[in-house]
């Protein structure tokens, strides 16, 4: 017979991990760096400190606010006006600074402006006058093309205009209803003068 031998398989659980917290998830299994550890011996002093200096700001603005409050209840009536005119005033100063340091960037910008335009206006200018100089002398030659068109066609309407002239039948219509054949034309050669 057949030998038969059943293999059994073997099943590992591992239980799972709920939670690992605390340092180990911030920082690697090997440990923290001493970069990290020197921030922290840096740091948390520092902080402290920080922390301690604002919440005493704190309480002595507190304090002088709860001090001061009668002060400013029975003085208010001035101090509010004052506090307004004062307001208006600093915003008024503040507005003419802003005012003024526009007005001097915009007159940088102008004269640096003109500086760069009287670099290239005698470029320009020469150039425009050029311009100038090569349509005048255009306009001239195409003024006097067409002064010498209109002169010989002017020669050559005088040498032979022809005039049509038609001599009607001085008698009027004859008695047969009008013959219109006695119409004659003429060819008239002007003389020029």
């Amino acid at each position: 017979m057949a030998d038969v031998r059943t293999h059994r398989h073997q099943v590992q659980v591992h239980p799972l991990r709920q939670h690992e917290g605390g340092i180990k998830v911030l920082y690697p299994q090997s440990g923290p760096s001493s970069t990290q550890v020197l921030a922290v011996v840096a740091g948390v002093p520092v902080g402290g400190t920080l922390l301690t200096l604002a919440g005493l700001t704190l309480a002595g603005s507190v304090i002088g606010l709860m001090l001061a409050f009668p002060l400013f209840l029975i003085f208010s009536p001035v101090i509010v006006p004052a506090a307004f005119v004062i307001g208006l005033a600093m915003t008024g100063f503040m507005a003419s600074g802003a005012i003024g340091l526009t007005g001097l960037s915009s007159m940088s910008w102008v004269l640096n402006h003109i500086r760069r335009v009287r670099e290239r206006v005698p470029e320009e200018l020469e150039e425009a006058k050029q311009r100038l100089a090569d349509m005048a002398e255009y306009v001239g030659q195409r003024t006097k093309d067409a002064g010498q068109t209109i002169e010989d066609k002017a020669h050559d309407v005088r040498e032979s205009k022809t005039y049509d002239v038609r001599d009607r039948d001085t008698k009027g219509h004859t008695a047969s209803g009008g013959d219109r054949d006695t119409k004659t034309t003429r060819e008239v050669r002007v003389a020029t003068t």
